[in-house]
């Protein structure tokens, strides 16, 4: 990797210490009072134009304006970072560790605030651009659907942005190493729940009863066949059932059971046709038994596909800054679910990954837990060292887009 100045190292260290901070007093979607209000202290400290708090729910939106005016003043961008924790307990030990019994920054939302707020000192020093950049930190990522809070709260319309962009840290990828795609990133997340109705029996007279059990066994395997043969070959789908729930006696059939599950799917047009065949399957395959199902389908986040050309002109600023060694374009998707899906399909952007380093996490001090630096792990903790990589990428980003 390039050499990161030491001297913007030194200048932006203040914000290793607000992440750590944050990760110590984690709160969940929809509660980031202190967050945000750390957020608004650090945006106000360093002079951004406007602040603007509450929005859906507990998101900010700070402004700033480049110095160069003319007919390019009302373009705008938009930076992204989410700041919620997750319900989980941490296993760190060292000086930032969780305050919070049963809460965690578990993902990196506290990564993603300060190196946002690093990018605005930046910006905010500089100010040579033709335009204007909103920074958005979002509140309930995880689960909470913050993204289309804000947006409901009318986040476009009081801040319009041509273009908009997010940042993930990703374990596993190489310390610093950006990694995107011009196409989905991320998969929809959907949840499902069935109820099988069948009757009851002694388990020794099972002729006299409906089996609910033996039911739910053909409907889970008649869902694999949707994803091999009612999916296209080239769409990458996937069908989970998680929980199987029936019975009370060991030796008494029951009367129902229940199906619970989850499908992710890359696309609205696949997942439309998970939907439909799954409902077409529990209408029908039950009759063959004397039972009956019914299916409730919970679309969640849809998914997370970034638009080529925003993608590319990050890509480009990626590989002026780190090098071409170290920008993997195209990355390899995930089925994991990511709300920054509403935003893109608001307006066009880049979900990013920036590597936050080998799962053994070398960058933990000492005093780390045992399992590995993967998100959503007890274990887990942000690469300090990216926060001036991050801040430099927004600001660097900013500023060619706005030239």
């Amino acid at each position: 990797m390039r050499q990161i100045d030491s001297s913007l190292i030194e200048r932006l260290k203040p914000f290793t210490e607000v992440r750590r901070d944050i990760h110590a007093h984690p709160e969940l979607k929809f509660e980031e009072v202190r967050t945000a209000q750390v957020v608004v202290d650090s945006l106000r400290v360093m002079g951004v134009d406007e602040i603007h708090e509450g929005i859906g729910g507990t998101g900010v939106v700070g402004v700033i304006r480049g110095r160069k005016g003319g007919g390019h003043a009302a373009r705008a961008i938009g930076l992204r970072a989410d700041m919620d924790a997750l319900p989980m307990t941490e296993r760190n030990t060292f000086a930032h560790a969780s305050t919070v019994a049963g809460k965690m920054h578990a993902c990196g939302h506290d990564g993603h605030t300060a190196m946002l707020l690093a990018g605005a000192r930046l910006l905010c020093d500089s100010r040579d651009f033709a335009g204007t950049v909103h920074l958005i930190f979002q509140p309930a990522e995880e689960g909470g659907g913050g993204a289309k809070a804000m947006i409901d709260d009318g986040l476009f319309q009081r801040f319009d942005c041509e273009q908009v962009f997010a940042i993930h840290n990703w374990p596993g990828l190489a310390e610093g190493c950006f990694g995107l795609n011009p196409g989905p990133m991320m998969a929809s997340s959907n949840q499902f729940s069935i109820l099988v109705k069948g009757k009851g029996a002694h388990a020794a007279m099972p002729h006299l009863g409906v089996d609910p059990v033996l039911v739910a066994t053909h409907l889970i395997q008649a869902f694999q066949s949707v994803v091999t043969r009612t999916s296209k070959p080239v769409d990458a789908v996937v069908i989970s059932v998680t929980q199987v729930n029936a019975g009370e006696a060991i030796n008494v059939i029951p009367d129902q059971a229940t199906l619970r599950g989850t499908v992710r799917t890359f696309s609205i047009e696949a997942l439309d046709r998970i939907e439909q065949a799954m409902t077409r399957i529990c209408e029908e395959l039950p009759k063959a038994f004397g039972a009956s199902a019914a299916l409730v389908f919970d679309r969640q986040y849809p998914p997370t596909v970034n638009h080529p050309e925003p993608t590319l002109a990050a890509a480009n600023v990626a590989r002026d800054l780190v090098g071409e060694s170290l920008v993997v374009m195209p990355v390899e998707p995930t089925m994991g679910a990511e709300d920054f899906a509403y935003m893109l399909l608001e307006r066009p952007g880049s979900y990013i990954f920036l590597g936050n380093g080998d799962l053994s996490g070398g960058h933990r001090a000492e005093g780390h837990g045992l399992g590995p630096c993967a998100l959503h792990n007890p274990s887990y903790d942000f690469n300090d060292r990216l926060i001036p990589i991050g801040a430099q990428f927004w600001s660097a980003l900013a500023h060619r887009l706005l030239a």
